[in-house]
């Protein structure tokens, strides 16, 4: 007895066992978490030695390298990044998915305490920790006064906001960018210290040992005890004025306010962001990896909405940057498009059917299987994104096929005049091999791609899954619950409408000129002549459309993933290196006042500036403008128009370099263009660098080229003459120390002001440290004599050009050529042809080429999807070699597959799309898609031969008996596609990638299938058996041993 017998038999028990699978599903769905993409942070540790003194060069050789080669044999390893700056080195290592972060950090830990006996003694201890690679704010919430400067913002939000933010459930971390913390600034001044014999070194210990806090013990008697506490502690600008630092020649006690000004003020006033009304706080809102980002973000408007009422009123507290608009909206587009999938679906199998009541068994079939397969997705830790949701959609198409195949089969038998009880078993069963051929094709397909590499593989593993696990439960809803309620429903017959029967006309007219056509093509040689020419068509679409022979103007551009207008647009402004802070301020406020414009023009909300980079905050030569745009329906322009705005209005600012972009979604916030170049020395490598630049910059298609490495830095070399600070008794670490000091800032200690701790900075006063004569008046003492001596009678100074950072990729020296793409231009495309350029001009010097960011995972994700693409062809062609016991019926199945790869070709260029990971998912997925229909064919085909019709016959009847549910199930899953194809609204962009393809791959696979199999299949078929073939056989020597004659003969080969 099979399950669909039984299921007719007990309909109560097939009714339980589909409400059992929605109910559960129902609950497993609301405790899914809500994201916008699957969790695809990469285990990631940094590893940071800080090395005063010393220049890029020597961190690159002394520190850096050590590091690099103890730790890139960890298991798991992915990539070690590494950037070498003046007295610090940063090595990232990234690990692969896998890898568990905490095991990670660990090794690294191990790792680096094997090689810090090696690292220079003057060197700080390295400090390991684990890095969120992944993790992108949900808010940007921004604090703004009319009243008040940055350092009292800055104040007030780590008193009263920070960690109010903190403590909302889900959050993970609130930073506050450009924050101006107050610190103690002491600003000397060294003629004052001169004159009065004071020295850096003296400030400093003064401070260190006067201003502490100390336990002093405690007193006891027998009633009462006394904890005694030493305070020494300094609170106030003028208790630090009156701090005694040395003595003069005369015994004079010197005071610190007598040698330096003691103010308090911003401990970094080299940086900051402003609003076009004054000074701003930028303060990013991260969510834990495991929240559920939608839930984070109200909770944090919640809270925000009780601060407000206790604010002060001249402090404005609002959402600057919302980044759950774009996921909500964009899931909202994909929860109206599985709606309107929905009803599409339904409206074509009602107008196939014709009655309302057939209509609802496949209905049926769509809550029960998404929903179940929430169960699998719960059970494997998988949440509710974009991508799930996008399955969803293909999902409906492909769940109701099985549905649609049973309840046709079983309809036609009742049309037949066959019981409607009879009709339901028998027609079950006749299908019931072809349900389990085509559900096992369909999660073959959608199973590899949970084993793609990278990103892409981490981000589509739930995408395949819950596609493959809706199908499976498909099956199983179509082989239970659809044979009962059709026996149930149709118990009386079948009454047809006007609709159904005018539907009947033209479709037994379709059906008497396909038989025709079919008998005409499977003549003679005809067969031959039909495969050939499908299979020049196909090879003809692959060379025009992939590779762009022999007329480029028609392939198809390839990239990681569409550009999404995700409402906002940022701009990058790069200064010169070595141009001072008010510099690059200048520059930043010209950019804003061109990107207010926006504001004016109705696209942009407000305008925000700020120095430094994501990457280095404490740059004074970068800057960036962010501009966040008003919702997509109340806004004239796209991002990609205002970006293109942006780029011409700002092309001509002098002496800034100014890339406006529009941060991507898979992407990341990086340019899409990494090009690392690799090899021996960095001054070759950046002279092919260099070359390759000059070359690009005249493709019309590459933006804003730069490379990391430039020898533009302006620096100040000094050398101690060692011999002659020998014989004065200057050590030196003693002219370091002063040199650092005076120039740059050192924290030497910390104060207590209003229950909160901050820092002492000393540091010359800014007219003694802004030219090279400056140094001639700071002075060390001598450790022999005691005198002073100046800095000058011991040192040499060189003013030199030099690299601001070296860094490595893999252990090995590296260049990064990086760019942004003209609209238009794809990013295989670039990379093709910058990879060209690396060829011609790289001469003799040894390059090696590498990608990082987006180009990196266009790569991977290239080749691994095409593996992915073979691994699924041959997966699929042996589960149906096993399932059809036959090695040929499975060629004639796939045959299907290069037409609806021409189809999903040809739908990518009407739409303008381009070949990205969601169009080449979709194209695994028509591996599926196109085989099931072949699977009807081939299947019905056998069964007529068996029953002892003629092989021809047999293969025309099959077909034209077929052509309706393969008509059916494919303007279903078509149907599925359009509301993806026509998408509108928030990740429209990548919604259409894989509708397109869908849509057009599966209208092109049905109409080519219905002559290219049944001529493969006349042509290579003819010797091959049914897979029951040998079963019945068996049963019929069986039969023969105990009394029923045996057959004539045996059987033929099975191929």
């Amino acid at each position: 007895m099979t399950i669909s017998e039984l299921s007719i038999r007990r309909p109560v028990f097939a009714t339980v066992l589909s409400l059992l699978l929605l109910i559960v599903g129902i609950m497993a769905a609301l405790r899914l978490p809500i994201r916008e993409y699957p969790d695809i942070q990469q285990p990631a540790v940094s590893v940071n030695v800080t090395y005063r003194g010393a220049n890029a060069a020597v961190i690159e050789t002394r520190i850096t390298q050590l590091i690099e080669n103890e730790v890139a044999g960890l298991e798991g390893v992915d990539k070690v990044i590494s950037r070498s700056r003046d007295e610090r080195a940063t090595i990232d290592v990234l690990f692969t998915p896998s890898r568990d972060i905490d095991s990670a950090a660990n090794d690294v830990r191990d790792r680096v305490t094997r090689v810090i006996r090696r690292l220079p003694d003057e060197a700080d201890p390295p400090q390991v920790e684990k890095v969120d690679s992944g993790a992108d704010p949900v808010l940007f919430v921004i604090l703004s006064s009319n009243r008040r400067n940055a350092l009292e913002l800055t104040d007030y939000a780590e008193r009263y906001l920070v960690d109010r933010l903190g403590a909302v459930p889900g959050v993970a971390s609130v930073f506050i960018n450009g924050a101006r913390r107050y610190a103690m600034r002491i600003w000397l001044d060294r003629g004052a210290m001169a004159a009065r014999g004071i020295t850096v070194n003296d400030i400093e210990n003064a401070l260190r040992s006067e201003n502490i806090e100390l336990p002093a013990g405690r007193i006891e008697s027998r009633q009462r005890e006394f904890t005694l506490r030493t305070d020494t502690s300094m609170r106030s600008e003028e208790e630090f004025r009156n701090l005694v630092v040395g003595r003069g020649r005369d015994g004079y006690l010197v005071r610190l306010g007598e040698v330096a000004q003691v103010q308090l003020a911003a401990e970094n006033q080299r940086g900051g962001s402003a609003t076009e009304s004054g000074p701003a706080l930028l303060m990013p809102v991260t969510p834990l990896s495991t929240a559920n980002v939608l839930e984070v973000a109200d909770a944090v408007k919640r809270e925000m909405a009780l601060i407000r009422e206790g604010l002060p009123e001249d402090i404005s507290f609002e959402v600057n940057i919302d980044n759950s608009v774009f996921i909500r909206e964009s899931m909202r587009k994909v929860m109206m498009v599985l709606g309107e999938t929905g009803v599409i679906v339904l409206v074509v199998i009602f107008l196939f059917l014709g009655t309302v009541r057939a209509t609802l068994i496949p209905a049926a079939t769509i809550p029960v299987s998404i929903m179940a397969a929430t169960i699998v997705m719960a059970a494997l830790g998988y949440s509710i994104n974009t991508l799930t949701l996008l399955g969803a959609v293909l999902a409906i198409g492909l769940v109701v096929d099985d549905a649609i195949v049973v309840l046709e089969n079983i309809v036609r038998r009742i049309e037949l005049k066959e019981p409607p009880l009879l009709a339901a078993i028998n027609g079950s069963r006749e299908i019931g091999f072809a349900v389990i051929a085509t559900t096992m094709v369909l999660v073959a397909v959608f199973l590899p791609i949970s084993y793609l590499e990278g990103n892409v593989g981490r981000l589509f593993s739930e995408f395949g899954v819950s596609i493959a696990a809706a199908v499976a439960f498909s099956a199983m809803v179509a082989l239970t619950l659809t044979p009962m309620m059709t026996s149930k429903l149709f118990s009386r017959g079948i009454h047809r409408g006007r609709i159904a029967n005018a539907v009947d006309r033209i479709f037994r007219s379709i059906t008497d000129g396909y038989r025709e056509a079919l008998r005409w093509t499977l003549s003679g040689v005809r067969p031959v002549v039909v495969l050939s020419l499908a299979g020049v068509v196909a090879a003809a679409a692959i060379l025009l459309m992939v590779v762009g022979w022999p007329w480029q103007g028609m392939r198809l551009p390839t990239e990681l993933a569409p550009r999404e207008d995700r409402g906002r647009v940022q701009v990058i402004v790069q200064a010169p290196e070595g141009s001072s802070f008010e510099y690059t301020e200048r520059q930043l406020e010209r950019v804003a006042e061109i990107a207010y414009e926006e504001v004016l023009r109705g696209n942009a909300t407000r305008v925000i500036r700020r120095t430094g980079s994501w990457q280095n905050q404490a740059s004074v030569s970068t800057g960036m403008v962010f501009m966040p745009l008003k919702p997509w329906g109340e806004r004239p322009d796209t991002a990609e128009q205002i970006v293109a705005r942006l780029q011409k209005r700002t092309a001509d600012i002098p002496g800034a370099r100014v890339v406006p972009r529009s941060p991507g979604g898979l992407g990341g916030s990086g340019k899409p263009v990494q090009l690392v170049l690799q090899g021996p020395e960095y001054r070759a490598v950046a002279d092919v660098a260099e070359k390759v630049m000059a070359v690009a910059s005249q493709h019309p298609g590459l933006a804003n080229l730069e490379m990391d490495y430039e020898e533009r830095q302006p620096q100040l070399r000094v050398d101690v003459d060692r011999n002659r600070a020998a014989d004065l008794g200057v050590s030196v670490t003693a002219v370091a120390r002063a040199l650092e000091t005076m120039l740059g800032s050192r924290v030497v200690t910390t104060f207590l002001m209003g229950g909160d701790e901050y820092n002492v900075v000393l540091q010359a006063r800014d007219d003694q440290r802004a030219s090279v004569g400056d140094l001639d008046n700071i002075y060390v003492r001598s450790e022999r004599s005691g005198e002073l001596v100046p800095l000058a009678s011991v040192v040499r100074i060189q003013e030199t050009g030099a690299a601001s950072e070296l860094r490595r990729f893999n252990r090995l020296r590296s260049v990064t050529v990086s760019a942004n793409l003209n609209p238009g231009f794809a990013l295989g495309e670039a990379l093709e042809y910058l990879e060209q350029v690396v060829r011609e001009q790289q001469g003799d010097v040894p390059i090696q080429i590498e990608y990082d960011g987006e180009s990196r995972e266009l790569k991977r994700s290239s080749s691994g999807l095409m593996l992915t693409f073979a691994f699924a062809m041959l997966i699929v062609y042996l589960v149906l070699a096993a399932q059809f016991e036959s090695f040929v019926h499975p060629l004639v199945i796939l045959a299907a597959v290069p037409m609806a790869l021409t189809g999903a070709l040809f739908g990518l260029w009407l739409f303008g799309s381009s070949i990205n990971i969601f169009s080449q998912i979709g194209a695994v997925m028509l591996i599926g898609i196109a085989s099931k229909n072949g699977i009807l064919i081939v299947e019905f085909a056998n069964q007529l031969r068996d029953r002892g019709m003629e092989f021809l016959e047999a293969t025309i009847e099959a077909a034209v008996t077929r052509l309706r549910p393969v008509a059916m199930t494919t303007l279903a899953t078509a149907a599925g596609a359009v509301p993806l194809a026509i998408a509108t609204g928030a990740g429209a962009e990548s919604r259409q990638s894989i509708g397109a393809t869908v849509l057009f791959g599966s209208l092109f696979a049905v109409v080519l299938t219905l002559f290219v199999v049944p001529a493969l299949y006349a042509k290579i078929a003819r010797n091959t058996r049914s897979p029951q073939y040998l079963s019945r056989l068996i049963d019929r020597l069986r039969g023969a041993e105990g009394g029923q004659p045996a057959p004539a003969q045996a059987p033929g080969p099975a191929a």
